[in-house]
């Protein structure tokens, strides 16, 4: 792939699409941006060789799978330095899954997904506040996601 790639018009109406309906056949997504099918191949894998595509993924509504809580929680480290020792057990609980760095008042901001309260006290108490640097923490129960989207381009 040539390091001078520039992501152009054809590329982003290839992304919008694809973010719609990550299932859509590239054949389908060549008629409605007006280039043929392996175009539409040979540019997802140079946006893939570039990073800026990383793969598919189902969005999941786990309620339906017995995951009624989902929760953000807020970590406060002992020391910042201790952040990626904290990310890598972080990564070893199953419940866990997405974690930031962050400005502000917390150094870590997760998301996790608990069967019910029951569950999340026990991830929190039993796994979580054992991690070695986090000092505290700080849990947001979400009672439910308005939105979920991809940016626009």
């Amino acid at each position: 792939m040539s390091k001078n790639y520039e992501i152009d018009n054809v590329d982003l109406k290839i992304l919008n699409l694809l973010m719609e309906d990550a299932k859509i056949p590239y054949t389908e997504v060549a008629k409605k941006v007006f280039v043929s099918g392996g175009t539409v191949h040979v540019r997802m894998k140079k946006l893939e060789e570039m990073g800026v595509v990383r793969g598919t993924t189902l969005q999941m509504d786990y309620s339906k799978l017995g995951y009624d809580v989902t929760c953000f929680m807020g970590i406060y480290l002992q020391k910042s330095s201790l952040y990626d020792a904290v990310v890598e057990q972080l990564k070893d609980i199953p419940e866990i899954v997405k974690v930031h760095y962050t400005t502000g008042n917390y150094n870590i901001f997760i998301k996790i997904h608990c069967r019910d309260t029951k569950h999340l006290k026990d991830v929190l108490h039993d796994k979580i506040q054992k991690v070695e640097g986090i000092e505290r923490t700080e849990t947001f129960i979400s009672l439910e996601e308005s939105l979920n989207r991809h940016l626009k381009f």
